[in-house]
């Protein structure tokens, strides 16, 4: 028996797990991005209304933006998860 195919399978860890912290650390950064920026527009974008609601964009955009943002982003780290788990071989 060779020597490194016992290794293979820790190899394949740890490149699963690479891809997976990778994964999570842009996720996260776009979270932390796009949380700022909102906050970093909120008063040129309150000059602004939405016609319909009848409420600064800026409230809007904080209020409801954000929670479909981060909604966005758990469902797609969610899925790509999954896809990667699968690649791996591993099982639920």
């Amino acid at each position: 028996m060779n020597p490194f195919d016992r290794q293979l399978p820790f190899i394949q860890e740890q490149a699963h797990r690479l891809r997976t912290n990778r994964l999570l650390q842009t996720l996260l950064a776009l979270w932390l991005l796009f949380s700022l920026a909102v906050y970093l527009f909120v008063v040129p974008l309150n000059k602004i209304t939405v016609p319909v609601l009848n409420m600064p964009l800026g409230f809007f955009i904080a209020a409801q933006g954000a929670l479909i943002v981060f909604t966005i982003i758990l469902f797609s780290f969610a899925k790509k998860q999954d896809d990667a788990d699968r690649e791996a071989g591993e099982d639920d």
